[in-house]
C-alpha cells in the first residue's frame, strides 16, 4: 500500500469507538483523517500536523426519509491516487496537473434497512475536496433535502474576507475583520438590492481566510450541479461553518433521485496567499468538457453600448418614455422616441468602427430590443421575446457592417429574472443569433425569479442557468451570465461558459462605488471558482466631467484600471468606457490594445488578500508576458522580478505606471509610460499610488531596440 495511506486503527476514547482512517496529500504536507465516533461521521484536515479543520460532522437531514446524519456504520473503504495533466480550452495555464489521493468511505445505517452512503474525499498538494454520494438501492430511490449539515470547524478566530450570506445576490463589497467581529458587523454588511434574501450570520462562498498560524484557508465548492448553491453560517463562539443551502418556493433544499452525488466541498490550503492564488483544485475535481469539438470557443475582448447607461445623461436602455408596454401588442413605431436610447444604428456602427480599428473581437449591445420601458419591478413573465428589436436598431445592416470589419455583434439576453419565459423561448433566441451571425451572448438575470417564490440560487435555478449553458453549445454559442449562482470551476467542462458576474462588478462605481481594496480581494474570493466579466478599463473616473456636482467617481487610477486586465483573469474582457474618453488617452489604451486575454502561464509575483496582488502572464501561443499589479488605498513599492522571462531572451519592457502625483481621489489621470530593456535577472523597483497600479508589456528585444532603449538597471 501507497505510504500516503496509514493502516485502519482502532482506537478507544472517551469510551467510544472510533474507526479511523487517513490520506496524505502527494507531497506528504497535507492529511485528512475520517473517523466515525459514536455512530456519527467525522473528517479533519491537517497541515504538516496542525489542523486546518478540526473534527468536523458530516451528514445531511431529510424531509421525507430518515436523515443522514448518525447510525453509521463502516462496510467498506478504497484508497485510490490519481495524476494527470490536461489542457483547458482556455485559462491561466496552458496545462494544468491534476494529482491527488482519495479515500472512498462506504457506510451503512443498519437502523434504516442497512441504508448506504458513500463518502469520497480526494487530498491534493493544495488542498481537500469531498462530497457524498448516494448508490442506487432498494431502500433509497427518492428523497428531499431538509439542510446539508457539512461542517467546518475552524482552528481559531481566522481573519476573514467576506461578504454576507444570500439566496439571491453576491453583489456586496467585502468586510475584513475577524470571525468573532462578524456579528456586531453583520448589519453595516450590505446595502440594497435589486433581489436580496440574507441569511442571518451567513457568509458566501469562496470564503478566503488566514489563520492566527499564518495559514491561507479558502472554502468553496465545486460541480454544481442539481443541487442548491451553498452559503455557510456561522457559530462565532466555537468557530464552526455549516453548510446552508439556498431553498426552494416551499423551503426545501434539493430533490434527490439516486443514483447522485453532491457537488465537492473544497478547502485550499496555502503557507502563502500567492498558493491561493495559483491553485486550480476547484477546476480539477470538474468533469473534462463534454463537448466533441471546442474551436469554436474562442477569447473575446470587446466594447459595448453599455458604460453610458450608467453616466448621468449620457443614454438609456428604453427606447420611449412609457411605462406600459404589451410586446406583440404595443407598436414601437408609433411611439415618440426619448432621444436617449443608447442603442441605436449610428451609435453602433461608431463602436463597430472603433473596435476594428484597435483589433478588438466584438461589441456589445445592450438594450437593444424591445420592453425595457416598463420591465423592471413590475413581475412580469413575458417582458421579453429576445428577437425583436427597437425600430432604431436594424439588426440586418448591423450585422452586414459588423462583418465588413471582422468584427462580432455580442447578444444581450436580459431575462429579467423570468426563467420560465426564458426558458420557453431559449431555442427561438438561440437560433435568431445564429441567423444573424451572433457567437456569444450576455445574459441577466435582474430582480426577483419567476416562478415566484424561487431564488438565484436554489437547485432549480441552477440547473437553468446550466440548462441555458448546455443549450447555447449546440448552438455553437458562448455566454456571459451575469447574476447567476457563484462559479464552481465548471467551465472546464462546459468551456462555451466564458465568463459569469455573480460579484461586485464596475457598474457598482456608479451606484456608491466600489472600495479601493474590492480588487485586491476578488481574486481570492469570487475568481476561485471562475473567470469573472468584471468589466475594466474606466479612463474617465470622476463622473462630474458628465455632469457638474455630481460626486461619484472610480476609486482607482487610470493605470490601476489597465493592471485590472491582468490581475483579473477572464478570457472575456472588455474595455468599458466611452470610445471617447479611450480617444483621449490613445497612448494608454494601447495596452488594451496589446493585451492578451488566453495565457499559457500564469506566476504570482506577490499577493496579500485586501493590499496587492502582483501577477505575470504569458500569452497564449505567444512569447510575450503582460505583468499587473494593483494596491488598495495605500501607495506602496512592489518588486518585480523578471526570473520567470527566458534566459536567453532579451525583452522590451513598455511600462505602465502611475504619475508621481497621482491619486485615486485627486487626480486619477496621472499616468507615465516608458520602455526599457529587462532580463531574466532584472529587478524593477515599482511604486504605485494609493489605489493605484502598474501595467507591464514584455516582448522580445530586436537589435534596434537593443540600441534604442536603456536596460534597467
Amino acid at each position: 500500500m501507497n505510504k500516503a495511506f496509514s493502516f485502519l486503527l482502532l482506537l478507544m476514547l472517551t469510551g467510544s469507538i472510533v474507526i479511523a482512517q487517513s490520506i496524505s496529500s502527494p507531497d506528504g504536507q497535507l492529511q485528512l483523517q475520517f473517523s466515525i465516533k459514536d455512530s456519527v461521521p467525522y473528517y479533519q484536515l491537517n497541515y504538516k500536523g496542525t489542523a486546518v479543520i478540526k473534527p468536523s460532522k458530516l451528514g445531511l437531514s431529510t424531509v421525507d426519509v430518515p436523515p443522514f446524519l448518525s447510525g453509521f456504520a463502516q462496510v467498506n473503504q478504497k484508497t485510490a491516487s490519481f495524476n494527470e495533466s490536461w489542457h483547458p480550452v482556455m485559462g491561466e495555464f496552458k496545462t494544468i496537473v491534476n494529482n491527488y489521493n482519495e479515500l472512498e468511505v462506504t457506510l451503512a445505517q443498519p437502523g434504516v434497512a442497512n441504508r448506504q452512503l458513500v463518502l469520497r474525499f480526494r487530498v491534493f498538494n493544495d488542498g481537500l475536496g469531498f462530497r457524498y454520494e448516494f448508490p442506487q438501492q432498494k431502500n433509497l430511490n427518492y428523497f428531499v433535502i431538509k439542510e446539508e449539515e457539512s461542517q467546518f470547524a475552524l482552528s481559531g478566530d481566522n481573519k476573514t474576507w467576506w461578504i454576507p450570506g444570500d439566496y439571491d445576490t453576491e453583489e456586496y463589497s467585502y468586510t475584513t475583520s475577524k470571525l468573532s467581529e462578524v456579528s456586531k458587523l453583520f448589519d453595516k454588511s450590505y446595502d440594497g438590492n435589486a433581489s436580496q434574501t440574507l441569511i442571518p450570520m451567513g457568509l458566501q462562498t469562496p470564503l478566503m481566510m488566514k489563520t492566527n498560524d499564518g495559514l491561507y484557508v479558502n472554502i468553496h465548492e465545486a460541480a454544481l450541479l442539481g443541487y442548491a448553491g451553498m452559503n455557510v453560517t456561522l457559530d462565532d463562539k466555537n468557530f464552526i461553518l455549516k453548510t446552508h443551502l439556498t431553498p426552494d418556493a416551499q423551503g426545501n433544499k434539493g430533490y434527490i433521485q439516486t443514483p447522485f452525488h453532491t457537488p465537492w466541498r473544497t478547502v485550499v490550503v496555502s503557507p502563502h496567499a500567492e498558493g491561493i492564488l495559483a491553485s486550480k483544485l476547484i477546476f480539477n475535481l470538474n468533469e473534462p468538457t463534454k463537448y466533441a469539438s471546442t474551436d469554436w470557443i474562442k477569447p473575446v475582448k470587446y466594447v459595448g453600448v453599455w458604460w453610458q447607461m450608467f453616466l448621468p445623461g449620457q443614454g438609456s436602455w428604453s427606447y420611449a418614455d412609457t411605462n406600459n408596454v404589451h410586446l406583440g401588442i404595443s407598436d414601437y413605431t408609433k411611439m415618440k422616441p426619448n432621444k436617449t436610447h443608447a442603442a441605436n444604428n449610428a451609435n453602433v456602427k461608431k463602436y463597430i468602427d472603433f473596435a476594428a480599428k484597435h483589433g478588438l473581437n466584438g461589441v456589445l449591445v445592450e438594450g437593444w430590443n424591445q420592453g425595457w420601458e416598463d420591465w423592471f419591478g413590475h413581475s412580469k413573465e413575458y417582458v421579453f421575446d429576445f428577437v425583436t428589436p427597437y425600430p432604431d436598431f436594424d439588426v440586418d445592416m448591423l450585422t452586414k457592417y459588423a462583418d465588413s470589419k471582422g468584427v462580432k455583434i455580442i447578444m444581450h439576453h436580459e431575462t429579467s429574472s423570468s426563467a420560465t419565459n426564458y426558458d420557453r423561448l431559449m431555442d427561438t433566441a438561440y437560433r435568431f443569433m445564429v441567423n444573424h451571425g451572433y457567437n456569444a451572448v450576455k445574459s441577466g438575470y435582474v430582480g426577483n425569479i419567476i416562478p415566484r417564490g424561487e431564488h438565484h440560487y436554489s437547485q432549480w435555478m441552477v440547473d437553468h442557468y446550466n440548462r441555458a449553458i448546455q443549450k447555447a453549445a449546440t448552438y455553437k454559442i458562448m455566454v456571459n451570465s451575469h447574476e447567476s449562482v457563484h462559479p464552481t470551476g465548471l467551465n472546464r467542462t462546459y468551456p462555451n461558459s466564458i465568463a459569469a458576474e455573480a460579484a461586485r462588478g464596475t457598474e457598482f462605481e456608479t451606484f456608491g462605488g466600489n472600495n479601493p481594496e474590492h480588487t485586491t480581494i476578488l481574486p481570492f474570493t469570487r475568481l476561485m471558482g471562475g473567470p469573472m466579466d468584471y468589466t475594466p478599463g474606466i479612463f474617465q473616473t470622476r463622473l462630474d466631467y458628465y455632469q457638474k456636482g455630481d460626486t461619484r467617481y472610480v476609486k482607482t487610477t487610470l493605470v490601476k484600471q489597465l493592471a485590472l486586465y491582468v490581475t483579473m483573469y477572464s478570457p472575456l474582457q472588455m474595455a468599458a468606457d466611452l470610445v471617447e474618453n479611450y480617444e483621449r488617452f490613445p497612448d494608454a489604451f494601447q495596452f488594451i490594445e496589446d493585451v492578451a486575454v488566453d495565457w499559457d502561464d500564469t506566476k504570482i509575483l506577490g499577493a496579500e488578500p485586501g493590499d496587492y496582488i502582483t501577477i505575470a502572464r504569458k500569452a497564449k501561443g505567444k512569447d510575450e508576458w503582460y505583468v499587473g499589479g494593483i494596491t488598495d488605498e495605500n501607495p506602496r513599492t512592489s518588486l518585480v522580478d523578471f526570473s520567470f522571462l527566458d534566459p536567453n531572451t532579451s525583452y522590451v519592457a513598455t511600462i505602465y505606471e502611475d504619475g508621481k502625483d497621482a491619486h485615486y481621489i485627486t487626480n486619477p489621470q496621472s499616468y507615465h509610460i516608458y520602455k526599457t530593456i529587462v532580463t531574466s535577472k532584472s529587478k524593477l523597483k515599482q511604486k504605485l499610488a494609493a489605489s493605484g497600479g502598474f501595467a507591464i508589456s514584455l516582448k522580445k528585444a530586436g537589435k534596434d531596440d537593443m540600441k534604442k532603449y536603456k536596460k534597467l538597471k
